[in-house]
């Protein structure tokens, strides 16, 4: 399906669903989740740099890559499904201790929840352009975010013309833009209107208001935050500084929560920023993970 994705697939059946995820190399644990509306792919050079010497798991969320896509009478398409997936992958794999947690997008807010559950069980950080609280008061809600989360054109471009998934492959490199060839295989997953249920859902999900699904689970890991529960953990921060959702003021708020992280800002870079900017990142994730040893 995917060209550079030399990877063996491995399967865990969750209530009937085939849950894809990766298990590549051995030694500690490197767990990297991913966002909307990208899956597995997004990590595969940080995999294959890194699996020499740690065993790298890389699931893909329910109705994402190689992961089944069932409609919603047959999952919930919710945060908290999402942290109890990842949890029920890491306990089957007997991952209890020694976690560094990899994390982008809607990953940093499923893997930071389900740090809040296991904080013993987490020891590193590294996080690309993410948030693990509300949105800041002073940062708007995307018109194009707004529009798919709550109107029926929103909802139909991105189920029948993948707009969410095209859309992002477009703009989410802004130093290195994608080739079609690329842009291609984030898509691939992503091929039908049902298969676009996963992209559709995430945006839909994304709390804004007292009442919404996921708004409790994100207070709780902000304040989380805000009372310095991770503040020893050794953290690596890559940043896009063009990415027009997770821009400088999530950034801000990470140096608030995590003084102690090491931080690095790139101008030119967008939302994918490990795409963007992996010549110079993963040298610093290896770096920053041999500085850090367990």
């Amino acid at each position: 399906m995917v060209r550079l994705y030399p990877f063996e697939a491995h399967y865990l059946n969750l209530n009937g669903l085939r849950y894809h995820y990766l298990d590549e190399g051995a030694g500690d644990p490197v767990v990297m989740v991913h966002g909307n509306p990208t899956w597995s792919y997004y990590y595969r050079n940080a995999v294959v740099a890194l699996s020499d010497y740690y065993r790298t798991i890389v699931p893909d969320h329910i109705g994402c890559g190689y992961s089944d896509k069932p409609d919603d009478s047959r999952y919930r398409y919710t945060l908290r499904q999402r942290v109890d997936d990842l949890e029920s992958l890491l306990d089957h794999l007997a991952l209890k201790e020694n976690v560094t947690l990899v994390l982008h997008d809607w990953g940093g807010m499923i893997g930071m929840a389900y740090a809040i559950r296991h904080p013993e069980r987490i020891k590193r950080l590294v996080l690309f352009n993410t948030a693990a609280f509300h949105l800041p008061k002073e940062k708007k809600l995307p018109l194009s975010l707004w529009l798919v989360r709550n109107t029926s054109a929103g909802a139909f471009s991105v189920r029948y013309f993948n707009a969410f998934s095209r859309g992002a492959a477009w703009i989410g490199c802004t130093r290195n833009r994608m080739s079609r060839d690329l842009r291609n295989a984030y898509c691939a997953p992503y091929n039908t209107p049902a298969n676009r249920i996963a992209t559709l859902r995430f945006v839909q999900d994304i709390p804004l208001n007292p009442g919404d699904p996921a708004y409790d689970l994100v207070s709780e890991t902000q304040r989380a935050l805000e009372e310095g529960q991770f503040q020893h953990l050794p953290t690596l921060i890559c940043w896009g500084m063009k990415d027009f959702v997770f821009d400088h003021h999530f950034l801000n708020r990470w140096k608030t929560y995590l003084p102690q992280a090491e931080i690095h800002e790139f101008a030119e870079s967008g939302h994918y920023v490990l795409e963007d900017t992996s010549d110079t990142i993963i040298p610093l994730m290896q770096q920053f993970l041999k500085k850090h040893p367990l």
